[in-house]
């Protein structure tokens, strides 16, 4: 059987869309797939060396990598009013310079970041480090990325709230694109369908049965929240929104693709037409 290595995060979001998988819930055909969890960093960094065959990525990494990869149009996690958040201690105001923690270089929360605070000096932690980081004083702020935004200590609030930037910066309400999947463009374009659509179909089946799939992550220890933060995260991140793209969520992507370009982020402005498997292979090959 072909073998093929999906990388995900350990993320509450990514485990639900790919274990309808690992459950044998899905049938993959004459496809093999393994997987791996890494923080959302190092999946970016590992999509750069076209590690694996498919990759979770930030949105705002895909540019860089477009050449080597196409992008997934499911297994994605969209803000709608929510996202990442600016935290920082209560007895501590920010000054213009501030030092801030951030999850990685290549995160969309990074480049909406640094468009909105250009002056600020940045330093980078593991995601689940970034409270603590606050906390201790290594850092005057930081974003909280994934579950944390959920809970973090008393001692700590929200300055700004990354969707607020990401509307002031577009205007208006377009989904924000956090998450994605992308595909090694080297891979043959029957099989890229093949994958997308088992993922499609993973993630729509776990986004069907919810509640059963959230009790089985629970009980066997495959999450780091509780039940209850389980259900809110999920309905945040791993959602119909997750299943597949529609228009609104293509306008979002590509309005985080102008404003990294506008802003010397990226070479040359990139469009979706460019980015996606053409589905349409396997018909026009079949007909």
């Amino acid at each position: 059987m072909p073998r093929y290595f999906v990388a995900h995060s350990p993320d509450a979001d990514d485990i639900f869309m790919f274990y309808a998988i690992a459950f044998g819930w899905i049938d993959t055909g004459d496809i093999e797939i393994d997987h791996s969890a890494e923080d959302i960093e190092t999946l970016n960094r590992a999509a750069i060396e076209a590690r694996y065959d498919v990759t979770a990525i930030s949105f705002a990494l895909y540019p860089l990598i477009y050449k080597d990869h196409a992008l997934l149009r499911t297994a994605a996690s969209f803000g709608r009013g929510y996202g990442p958040k600016l935290i920082r201690r209560k007895d501590k105001p920010l000054k213009r310079a501030f030092k801030v923690a951030l999850s990685g270089e290549h995160t969309t929360n990074a480049l909406l970041f640094r468009l909105a605070y250009p002056q600020a000096r940045i330093i980078y932690k593991n995601f689940l480090d970034i409270e603590n980081a606050v906390l201790s004083g290594e850092a005057d702020a930081g974003v909280l990325i994934h579950e944390s935004i959920l809970g973090f200590s008393d001692d700590l609030c929200v300055e700004a709230e990354i969707w607020d930037i990401w509307r002031d910066l577009t205007g208006g309400d377009l989904p924000l694109p956090l998450g994605g999947m992308c595909l090694r463009r080297s891979l043959p374009i029957t099989r890229a369908i093949e994958l997308e659509t088992i993922l499609t179909k993973a993630v729509k089946v776990a986004v069907s049965n919810k509640r059963t799939l959230a009790r089985m992550l629970i009980e066997r220890n495959l999450v780091r929240v509780d039940c209850a933060k389980l259900d809110k995260y999920l309905s945040l991140y791993a959602n119909e929104d997750s299943i597949d793209f529609d228009d609104t969520h293509r306008a979002g992507i590509e309005a985080l693709f102008r404003l990294g370009y506008d802003s010397g982020a990226y070479a040359k402005p990139l469009t979706l037409d460019c980015a996606l498997i053409p589905r349409e292979y396997q018909h026009y090959r079949s007909g």
